[in-house]
């Protein structure tokens, strides 16, 4: 069991590949959906320094907020697979 939490956008490309590796490796998170406006997401900026999604958040581990989409997937294999 993790405390995984995923920043997402309902739509995201980005956000439904990191999606799809928690779902194959069949972990549970926890999931915060950002406004679409990059001004407003204020929640993820804290957290990562940027606005973008996805970022992931695994406190077990010591990620604070990870960015970009490959990253989290490699980030998932390597750590949990």
């Amino acid at each position: 069991m993790s405390n995984l939490e995923l920043y997402e956008l309902e739509g995201c490309p980005y956000c439904e590949k990191v999606i799809s590796k928690l779902d194959d490796l069949d972990l549970d998170y926890k999931s915060h959906m950002v406004p679409r406006s990059h001004s407003e997401r204020t929640e993820v900026e804290a957290v990562s320094g940027q606005t973008g999604v996805p970022v992931l958040v695994d406190a077990e581990n010591g990620i604070d907020g990870m960015p970009e989409s490959d990253d989290i997937v490699e980030y998932l294999e390597e750590t949990y697979a």
